[in-house]
């Protein structure tokens, strides 16, 4: 199945500077594609992953790197609507994935304190195990720039701690697979406009919860939703305020923080100050 030309164009053309080049630039400074690998990219549905099909897509045809790719969508309980909007993309976009089912909604909806993070907790493990029997050492996934910056706040305000999203990690408990992020320095509005330009209709959430909220005319009201709005509102007086908390881990002086950990070991300010 042959990619639509349009979203494969827009990306090479409107979208260049935005989102092909940002997305080069993570790859090549991450070190996310090697020769060899094979690539799970797991769609979902929504905009960033679908993006992210087609992006590795392209890179794959074009970079002279070689590697294997393959689509991965778990179905955690869909709607038959929901299932037939992700088909209609995945042939729209020129995607093909690996599909299989789950009772991940199912399991979730039993749960009544955090029904989000345990999906999200299920979901990632359920990806990792599947990939990890496709014989991919790599899973690709849609987070992208802004997702980086919320959760660097977030871990400060919330968790009382520096810490961020990295590009490329090692996945706990599943030997020999990685994390990447090939979105890692793609905005989100970029990605909106690019779905817009597509005439995409993507998924949003379809469990049990979203949809009670999406039928109340409930707003969304997380804890990384209010990051998101504060964030806004501080880049409407500084531009450069999301560059600044994205720089902020990566130019971290030690000789300036109160302590730092590397893994269990702890350290404080005090333990050179003489």
């Amino acid at each position: 199945m042959n990619q639509s030309p349009s979203a494969q164009r827009l990306l090479t053309t409107r979208f260049s500077k935005t989102i092909w080049n940002p997305f080069r630039t993570a790859v090549k400074n991450y070190r996310l594609v090697e020769p060899g690998d094979h690539i799970a990219v797991c769609i979902s549905g929504g905009k960033d992953s679908l993006l992210l099909g087609v992006l590795l897509q392209r890179f794959q045809k074009y970079s002279g790197i070689p590697f294997t790719l393959t689509g991965l969508s778990m179905d955690p309980g869909y709607l038959p609507a929901a299932r037939a909007q992700i088909d209609h993309n995945l042939e729209q976009l020129g995607l093909h994935t690996h599909q299989y089912s789950t009772r991940l909604f199912q399991t979730v909806n039993q749960e009544t304190d955090n029904p989000c993070f345990l999906c999200s907790r299920l979901r990632r493990g359920s990806l990792y195990q599947k990939a990890q029997e496709l014989g991919c050492n790599k899973i690709a996934l849609g987070h992208h720039y802004d997702d980086v910056i919320e959760t660097t706040l977030m871990s400060m305000l919330y968790g009382g701690q520096i810490q961020t999203m990295l590009p490329r990690i090692r996945a706990k408990n599943y030997e020999g697979v990685q994390v990447i992020r090939p979105l890692y320095l793609v905005r989100e509005r970029s990605i909106l406009a690019w779905r817009d330009a597509c005439e995409l209709e993507c998924l949003a959430c379809s469990c049990s919860f979203a949809e009670k909220a999406r039928q109340d005319n409930h707003p969304e009201s997380s804890k990384r939703y209010e990051i998101k709005q504060l964030i806004a509102q501080l880049e409407a007086g500084n531009r450069q305020v999301p560059a600044n908390i994205f720089n902020s881990v990566k130019n971290i002086n030690v000789r300036d923080v109160l302590g730092w950990h590397d893994g269990p070991e702890t350290h404080s300010f005090l333990d050179e100050y003489e």
